[in-house]
């Protein structure tokens, strides 16, 4: 078999094949990869949705046979759990938590039986925003893809992921998509607003709110004041982030 699906809530995917070794990002429940290399006791992956590679246990995924791979790389179906917290039953009838944005395609290659609220069609920009509020105050997490733990670009990535959109994983990526604005003024609520460090390199991201707001993770997701000159932490009472560009994904 070359091909997995992660039949579990949350599982890291590392830099390396150690549990010592940096978490880069997680699989959640339903997401299915590419198996690159397989070990003893672990297996170099690539994940079909945005294409990361890394290390993950054996034992925390279930192979699958190549067409159950392409069919759910190709399924238009849309649909994930849209509470913090829910629920799906094995066959064994035994509960498995699942976090908000678990993908529910899968559950009849499972076996399992999905108990609980889930979004199950594209939604308007509109929506995005909505969506957001749900990780506030979710704490940082680098790697992180969960209201239990979550970085800048997963954060973005699993708002737009949600709700019918597709971002890359690492801000950087995410900043090569879309069209740039030339001023905040001719952004919408659900652009994404990118940040630099001293060296020119992006290494921030967040999603534009309305009155020159935004949403990002900033030890945890917040809400802070944004303008020109970037990020100013109404905490802190000064600027944590400075802006480089501003894009319109969708």
């Amino acid at each position: 078999m070359h091909h997995g699906i992660c039949h579990l809530n949350i599982v890291p995917i590392r830099i390396l094949a150690e549990d010592s070794s940096e978490m880069i990002t997680q699989l959640l429940y339903g997401d299915h990869f590419k198996i690159l290399e397989k070990r003893k006791f672990w297996s170099k992956i690539r994940d079909a949705y945005d294409g990361t590679e890394g290390w993950i246990r054996n034992n925390q995924f279930i192979p699958i046979e190549k067409s159950d791979y392409q069919s759910l790389k190709n399924s238009v179906e849309h649909k994930f759990s849209s509470n913090l917290v829910s629920y799906v039953n094995d066959a064994n009838r035994v509960m498995i938590p699942i976090v908000l944005g678990s993908s529910l395609k899968s559950l009849k290659l499972l076996s399992h039986e999905f108990d609980g609220d889930s979004i199950n069609e594209k939604k308007g920009k509109s929506n995005l925003i909505i969506t957001a509020l749900y990780y506030l105050n979710a704490p940082y997490l680098w790697g992180g893809k969960t209201p239990f733990g979550i970085d800048a670009p997963g954060f973005t990535q699993m708002i737009y992921k949600i709700n019918g959109y597709s971002l890359l994983r690492r801000a950087e990526e995410q900043a090569a998509q879309g069209e740039a604005l030339s001023f905040i003024e001719e952004s919408e609520p659900g652009d994404l607003a990118f940040f630099d460090n001293n060296e020119g390199e992006i290494n921030h991201v967040g999603l534009i709110m309305q009155d020159n707001f935004i949403i990002h993770v900033f030890g945890k997701v917040r809400i802070d004041r944004l303008d020109h000159t970037g990020i100013f932490n109404t905490e802190q009472r000064k600027y944590t982030h400075k802006l480089r560009v501003i894009k319109k994904v969708i």
